[in-house]
Parts: C-alpha cells; structure tokens; sequence
C-alpha cells in the first residue's frame, strides 16, 4: 500500500504525536520518545503495530512522541496519522 508522510496528535499531556513516512525497508519501524518508556514503551510500541497491521500498513517508519497517552488515544491518533498517509476512506 502507497503512504506518503501524515501526522496526527499534538504534544499536549495525555496525547501523543504520531508521525507516518514510507521507508524502502520492509516492515514497520517505531522510534518512541516517552517519559514513561522504561515502563511502558514495549506496551505503546505494541499498540502502534496492532493498529498499523489491522489498517494492513506496511512498510512505514513511525514516529511517536507520547506524552501519556491512553492506549486509546494512542490507535485513534495512529489510525488517523494511517488515514492520512493512504488517502483511504475505512468503513468502521
């Protein structure tokens, strides 16, 4: 699937910056800044690939900066950085 570069969040407490560009390499790449990382970082970087694989997005390079975010929070903002970068219209 085609993606160009999309972002969505902001940097504001309990959100979280996601950030979508293409890469050559296959599969997907998450580089996470997050104060809580040590604690929850494998858990944010989890969420972000669920979501990218449900959307079946592949080769995309992420980056995310969390500023506690809900996991919630953390698919709605990848499922819209995701939206933007394909230019597809997903019927949920």
């Amino acid at each position: 699937m085609e993606c160009k570069n999309a972002t969505a969040g902001t940097l504001e407490s309990g959100d979280i910056l996601i950030q979508i560009a293409p890469q050559e390499a296959n599969g997907v790449t998450v580089d996470l800044q997050s104060s809580v990382a040590h604690q929850f970082g494998t858990q944010i970087k989890q969420v972000i690939m669920d979501t990218l694989q449900g959307l079946g997005i592949t080769n995309v390079a992420v980056r995310a900066i969390d500023k506690g975010a809900l996991d919630c929070t953390i698919r709605a903002r990848v499922t819209a950085a995701a939206l933007r970068a394909t230019d597809i219209d997903y019927k949920f």
